[in-house]
């Protein structure tokens, strides 16, 4: 069943990243429920036409703010502006394999940002938080189905390891100060577009995730996918993952946030976002070719350091709980995304 965005009890939220991919089509869920939205963003992985499109989406006006959160004064400035009641913190460094070249680059920007958003918040007087955390912090339990009763573990980059200090972080923050209410949101692989086609994945230089990837081949960006490793136990030798719809994403942050209204000492909520089933890679680039008529040439690579061979999330806490579950098919991912990148093949440039 479709939550239903009945409350309005948080008028003004920051988006924190919101120009970014996961950022741009929640602050447009967000618009569509009401709430009014304050962007700030660096602009590294975002776009300010991105912005724009999603006002004209919704017909509705969204405040930008250009701004780093390890920049606490600009914080500080942008919470005396406006009448915030609630943060949603995207703001991030995000790729994997780069996470490894850099390490002091995604401490400083995703630890050191999150800590200065925090005291910015505090003093504020916004206790109200959703983290968009990731499914990496699980590390490698030995079981393909992640929930959310486990421990996380060590995850094998230093991408998923900034999420795990960032989520210690919160809870430790929470318990010194019960005035904090925090979600935390363990996604997985999102994927797709808006349904129109007028906003999406823009990566910035190469993708460094599949479907991206997938698109660019289609449209002739790219010669072809490399697929790294075919020799994995699952069905067809590739990696099983747990695809899910942006927009379904999207739709869970606010379901997130509006259970915040619940926690009315406080407290900390943990959810997976997913659908609760794997996909392969080869199964995506079939899937990838019907939905969009494309041929997607690929090759077999060895397999890169720290894949898992499959997982996907048990999602029925967040069902049970936030009234949440995923609603759009793996045709449905394919197809958005297509025509997203068939009509923007360029993303977002011109």
């Amino acid at each position: 069943m479709k939550t239903k965005f009945l409350y309005r009890y948080l008028s003004m939220i920051l988006v924190t990243g919101g120009a970014g991919y996961i950022g741009s089509h929640t602050i447009l869920v967000l618009l569509e429920a009401g709430y009014d939205v304050v962007v700030f963003d660096n602009l590294s992985n975002g776009s300010t036409e991105a912005i724009k499109r999603v006002e004209r989406l919704a017909n509705r006006k969204v405040h930008f703010e250009h701004g780093d959160i390890r920049d606490r004064k600009g914080l500080d400035e942008v919470l005396a502006t406006y009448p915030v009641t609630a943060a949603i913190h995207f703001a991030g460094l995000k790729a994997v394999g780069e996470s490894m070249k850099k390490p002091l680059e995604y401490f400083d920007n995703n630890v050191s940002g999150s800590i200065q958003l925090l005291k910015a918040l505090r003093q504020a007087g916004v206790f109200n938080i959703v983290f968009s955390s990731s499914a990496t912090v699980y590390g490698d339990p030995g079981t393909p189905v992640f929930n959310e009763e486990m421990p996380t573990g060590t995850p094998s980059n230093t991408y998923g390891y900034t999420k795990l200090v960032v989520e210690e972080l919160l809870k430790k923050t929470q318990a010194a100060d019960p005035r904090w209410r925090v979600a935390l949101l363990r996604y997985f692989n999102p994927v797709g577009a808006h349904q129109s086609g007028t906003i999406g994945e823009d990566p910035a230089g190469i993708p460094n995730n599949l479907l991206p990837f997938i698109a660019q081949v289609a449209v002739g960006k790219r010669q072809q996918l490399s697929i790294f490793g075919d020799d994995y136990p699952t069905p067809d030798g590739t990696c099983l993952r747990d695809y899910i719809h942006v927009m379904d994403l999207a739709e869970g942050h606010v379901s997130a946030l509006q259970a915040l209204k619940r926690f009315d000492k406080g407290g900390v909520g943990i959810w997976n976002l997913g659908g609760g089933q794997g996909h392969s890679v080869l199964e995506m680039v079939k899937a990838f070719e019907k939905a969009s008529g494309q041929a997607v040439p690929y090759q077999v690579a060895p397999r890169r350091e720290g894949d898992l061979a499959q997982f996907w999330a048990d999602p029925g806490k967040a069902k049970r709980e936030l009234g949440w579950e995923v609603e759009r098919t793996l045709h449905d991912m394919m197809a958005d995304t297509w025509r997203w990148q068939s009509k923007n093949p360029n993303g977002y440039q011109k």
